[in-house]
């Protein structure tokens, strides 16, 4: 058998390769991560993180308004952008140090570099060949930018927390929810934000009903929504601000352009397709049940993939591949009810299938809907609702699918994934006793159908 120097090469230090290198340090491998930019990956860095905080920050506008109705006579406060962005910058660098200190307690090599694959068993770092019996690439996803005239103008994810100044005009490009997200972030800490979209509605995939509410919530916060809008070349000013051309002749001037129109695996100079890896035609990594590539000694997994981009998925990937190591046992990974929450105003929660996925599967549907004003919002005056929304299988009366748009959605549904999972019934939720005043008994109390 052949010597290596390690047991595992892992290139890329996010989510799944800090946990699949800890794991499988822990099974007495020896293991080297490489990461060249983001110690602790997108999620830590530009992604999941930050962006939650910036949600927080663009919140308290609103706090602000709405406390008023409650007897607080505050001063008019200001935002200022320096503040967020270093206590931001700290929080990260915090995180970095962190996840850092976890290699070096498991006894990971961590190598700061970008890795290139240089054949079945050896990495290429900083000039220095490494050898290993398996090789694992866990280099996540990369924002993904149009080729149009002006595109060295647009800023994506990876740019917005660090910006030296905060702009008064912002166009955001996408219909995702990084995009739907960033809007909401935008207009919230007081710019003027519009959000394009080249289709008719945002959010696809996500059940309609949700679509719909989000929009209209949406437009209640002063979010220009530009559906059916197509950019087609930014140029820039002489006062340094931006005229953004469309194909139906519009324009919109603006002083940033953010783009949120997808992520592509991050395999660029990676050496992956020279050592004759097989990729997809979207430029994912082809792997199978046990997330090992046609080459037998290297592996994938994470969003690189093209399974949902996701940071618990990639982390539970991680698990099931080193238990596959150590037992040889097919990797088990149900990606059946994954719950997922986007951080847009109000917040969207859902697990499940959405209304349209349960009937277009031939399911015999009972939907249950209920919207409401928040009790908070009762006395505040704010116009913001609430949307609740349950799927259930009308044959086994088992819930399928069950949907929010609202304040702390994701934390509501995160709970309700776990009775999915555990196949709970819609008299399962109605035999539930909830709890009063929230917004979350509402998913215990709906009793009358609106559909089937």
């Amino acid at each position: 058998m052949a010597e290596y120097e390690f047991d595992l090469f892992v290139i890329g230090a996010g989510s799944g390769g800090v946990r699949a290198s800890r794991m499988a340090a822990a099974q007495g491998m020896k293991v080297a991560v490489a990461e060249d930019r983001y110690m602790g990956g997108t999620c830590v860095n530009v992604g999941c993180v930050p962006k939650k905080l910036f949600v927080y920050a663009s919140g308290f506008s609103e706090d602000f308004t709405d406390a008023k109705a409650y007897g607080w006579e505050n001063s008019s406060a200001e935002f200022h952008w320096p503040t967020l962005r270093e206590n931001n910058a700290r929080e990260v660098s915090r995180l970095n140090d962190i996840y850092r200190n976890l290699l070096a307690n498991s006894d990971v090599t961590v190598i700061d570099g970008r890795a290139k694959v240089i054949g079945p068993n050896a990495v290429l770092v900083n000039g220095r060949e490494y050898t290993a019996q398996r090789i694992l690439v866990a280099t996540g996803g990369w924002p993904f930018v149009p080729e149009i005239p002006g595109k060295e103008f647009i800023l994506t994810s990876n740019d917005v927390f660090a910006m030296k100044t905060f702009p008064s005009r912002v166009l955001v490009v996408g219909g995702g929810y990084i995009a739907v997200e960033f809007a909401g972030i935008f207009a919230g800490l007081g710019a003027e934000a519009h959000l394009s979209y080249r289709r008719d509605l945002f959010l696809r995939g996500f059940d309609r009903d949700i679509r719909l509410f989000v929009r209209d919530e949406m437009v209640k916060k002063n979010i220009d929504l530009k559906f059916n809008h197509q950019v087609s070349a930014i140029e820039k000013l002489q006062d340094g601000s931006f005229l953004v051309h469309a194909e139906d002749g519009s324009s919109l001037n603006v002083d940033m352009v953010l783009y949120a129109t997808g992520r592509v695996a991050n395999t660029e100079g990676l050496g992956l397709k020279e050592q004759g890896v097989v990729l997809h035609r979207d430029g994912t990594i082809s792997v199978d049940d046990n997330f090992r590539t046609n080459i037998h000694s290297i592996y994938a997994l994470g969003d690189v993939t093209g399974e949902p981009q996701l940071t618990p998925v990639a982390l539970a990937e991680a698990m099931a591949l080193v238990k596959h190591w150590r037992t040889g046992k097919t990797a088990e990974i149900d990606y059946n009810n994954i719950p997922t929450a986007v951080f847009c105003q109000p917040n969207i929660g859902t697990v499940g299938l959405s209304e349209e996925e349960a009937r277009d599967s031939g399911v015999s549907v009972t939907v249950y809907k209920s919207e409401f004003r928040p009790m908070r919002h009762t006395v505040s005056g704010n116009t913001e609702r609430t949307l609740m929304k349950l799927v259930v299988d009308a044959d086994t009366d088992k819930v399928i699918g069950v949907h929010m748009v609202g304040d702390d959605a994701g934390e509501i549904i995160q709970g309700l994934a776990v009775a999915l999972k555990a196949g709970a019934t819609k008299r399962v939720f109605d035999e539930t006793i909830g709890i009063h005043p929230t917004a979350a008994e509402e998913f215990v109390t709906m009793r009358t159908p609106v559909g089937g």
